[in-house]
């Protein structure tokens, strides 16, 4: 009789070094869903709204819930930078993770299915388009060089075949499309049923609109950058935090020479918000956005910003002297990201300078962690 060889459990990818943030106001049930999936990973979650609200989450995840309590004691003064009622929220959990990647995702959003009816592991595919380099200076007809099956067309030059690293990897959604609330209103019964089985680096100088709902990223790379902004309660904008933090992180990105990937993965997006609330919240950046692009368009950094945080002082310094005259809300942006960034680098020390506390800057703990 044959003897069988014990089979070695396979470890999820990047299981130690990749978070999951997720900004709710509600019972995370969702997960119950995703739990094949998200069961290995450290989940981070930030609980906007009434911090004395009692968020339940399911059993069996590993987890650190943050409500504004914990913002305020951690921050300090510069809790302000954090947007409150919005799910701009969500970029606290960005600051105090300490993993190299970070995956976000929105609570009403749920496994899809692929065309053969097969459950699609979004963060498997985040985690792939992450790991393989991007290619923004000359495009691949063939979409992404880098997945198996395909490769480098003909005509590509030889000497942009190495790619860059990616920064971002930014996934669709089928049902619900993301739609601002002119369009929802004029197409209020439209899905989103198309499945394009397709990974894409969008070229450098292009920009594009980030979705938050799902989203990878590569925190040591590109993390300072992906900042939400001000929105939601005291702020006259909503609903254009992930937008906000896609425009500067895609100039970035260029000035670095870092990658962006769209595309797969899918994940299914459940519940229409209200078309009337959103147009309230959006219709001053729907007016806004018409000046905004051409700024983010016309962005050359200087040579000397060499790290994402030089960067983004430098982007923050032209915020305020380039936009301000359209509302004095960009002034008060442009001091919300310096906030930002002096908050990044007090919670996430150079890793030298990181040797007297463990590696790991002394901070409270939050409200809620399970195992």
């Amino acid at each position: 009789m044959a003897s069988s060889k014990p089979v070695t459990p396979v470890s999820p990818p990047l299981k130690d070094d990749l978070d999951i943030v997720i900004p709710t106001i509600r019972n995370l049930d969702f997960l119950e869903m995703w739990r094949p999936f998200f069961q290995p990973y450290h989940l981070i979650i930030v609980q906007d709204g009434d911090p004395t609200r009692t968020i339940r989450v399911p059993e069996g995840f590993d987890y650190e819930l943050y409500n504004r309590n914990d913002v305020n004691k951690l921050l300090g003064p510069k809790a302000s930078c954090i947007s409150f009622k919005d799910s701009a929220c969500r970029c606290f959990g960005f600051l105090v993770s300490k993993k190299k990647y970070i995956f976000t995702i929105d609570d009403d959003c749920f496994v899809a299915k692929d065309p053969t009816g097969n459950e699609i592991n979004a963060l498997a595919q985040h985690i792939s388009n992450l790991l393989t380099p991007s290619t923004p200076y000359f495009f691949n007809t063939l979409y992404d060089p880098f997945r198996e099956g395909a490769d480098f067309v003909r005509g590509y030059p030889f000497s942009f075949r190495e790619g860059v690293p990616t920064a971002i990897s930014h996934g669709l959604w089928l049902n619900i499309p993301d739609y601002d609330a002119p369009t929802q209103l004029v197409k209020p019964l439209e899905r989103n049923t198309r499945y394009v089985d397709a990974v894409m680096t969008i070229p450098k100088g292009t920009l594009f609109p980030m979705c938050g709902m799902n989203l990878g990223f590569d925190r040591e790379l590109i993390g300072p950058a992906m900042y939400f902004g001000l929105m939601g309660d005291g702020q006259p904008i909503g609903r254009y935090d992930d937008m906000w933090a896609g425009w500067c992180a895609k100039v970035i990105c260029d000035h670095l020479g870092l990658g962006v990937k769209t595309g797969l993965p899918y994940l299914w997006h459940s519940k229409a918000s209200n078309p009337f609330v959103n147009l309230k919240k959006e219709y001053k950046g729907i007016y806004w956005q018409e000046q905004l692009i051409p700024f983010f368009q016309s962005v050359v950094l200087p040579k000397e910003c060499t790290t994402v945080q030089k960067c983004y002082l430098d982007l923050a310094k032209l915020v305020k002297e380039k936009l301000g005259d359209i509302d004095p809300y960009f002034h008060t942006l442009s001091e919300a990201m310096v906030m930002w960034i002096e908050a990044w680098d007090e919670l996430n020390p150079p890793k030298e300078a990181q040797s007297s506390t463990n590696g790991k800057p002394v901070k409270d703990e939050p409200s809620s962690k399970s195992k």
